[in-house]
């Protein structure tokens, strides 16, 4: 494990944190929570059987958003990581995430913007399918690096809502390893570090309070390959539902749906497919929300 990411990621939540404490103005709108979610077993002389676990993820999300006279400026950043231990096993990875998006926008009509976006992600640490081959990573920091930048239009008819529709948009899929770049990961083409695009994106959008202490995010990213199969939209859904308990603590059920065209998953059997990604963490802990 990269203890240097590793530090520099518990210190980047640490400073979302402190970022709540900047005084806000007329222009500025900001929210964001930094979350640490723990659980632990042990067995002694356990007639029924079990393991001895410890497990942790931690979790930082920031939103600023400026709006003045015509302009506006959305910024987001989304941190994670998460690590689980039983005694009869490694350390295993169960989150790992860096998150950075920025839109700008230029009002040309009512709740209609004409926009620029800039949008970058990876992970902090080596991650390891588990199920296939433990000993072999198959990502790492920017192993993939996913950017993308386009121009368009964003429509925020609420204050709930957005949509983001950028026609003329390029996306980068870095892979930063010689090893897996010689494999031909993540859609690169063998022994290259690049794979560009040049397509549509359409980003959507909510967050919405639907009880007093819950809130639900969802935001949906599409993207079609104008050069290369267009009709293979790439899809990328996000849905995360928090639950606060009370001052200190609180719920967070996140789920994640994936489909790369370019990504192709190992079986066991040893055969590359194409397949719908998913993940779901479910996890109950310390929270301080600003």
């Amino acid at each position: 494990m990269n203890y240097r990411r590793l530090f520099t990621m518990l210190l980047s939540v640490i400073t979302i944190a402190v970022c709540a404490e900047t005084k806000k103005d007329s222009v500025w709108i900001t929210n964001g929570y930094a979350g640490l979610k723990l659980t632990q077993v042990s067995f002694t002389n356990w007639a029924t059987g079990g393991d001895n676990a410890f497990a942790f993820d931690l979790q930082g999300t920031y939103q600023a958003d400026y709006k003045h006279n015509k302009h506006i400026w959305q910024n987001r950043i989304e941190l994670s990581y998460g690590l689980n231990k039983t005694k009869s096993e490694i350390t295993k990875k169960t989150s790992d995430k860096i998150y950075l998006n920025s839109n700008y926008g230029y009002e040309i009509y009512k709740n209609l913007y004409l926009s620029a976006l800039l949008n970058l992600q990876s992970q902090f640490t080596r991650g390891y399918d588990y199920g296939v081959n433990p000993d072999v990573y198959v990502s790492q920091f920017m192993a993939p690096g996913y950017l993308m930048t386009g121009i368009g239009f964003t429509w925020i008819p609420n204050k709930f809502f957005t949509a983001v529709l950028s026609p003329a948009a390029w996306r980068g899929t870095f892979v930063l390893n010689d090893r897996l770049s010689d494999e031909g990961a993540y859609g690169v083409k063998s022994g290259k570090r690049l794979l560009s695009e040049f397509g549509a994106n359409l980003k959507l959008e909510g967050r919405y309070e639907f009880l007093k202490n819950m809130t639900l995010y969802s935001r949906l990213d599409l993207y079609s390959d104008y050069l290369r199969k267009p009709q293979n939209v790439d899809i990328n859904w996000e849905v995360q539902i928090n639950m606060v308990i009370n001052k200190w603590f609180s719920t967070t059920l996140t789920t994640n749906m994936v489909y790369d065209d370019d990504v192709k998953i190992t079986l066991s059997d040893g055969r590359k497919v194409k397949r719908v990604q998913f993940k779901e963490l479910l996890g109950v802990g310390l929270q301080f929300n600003f």
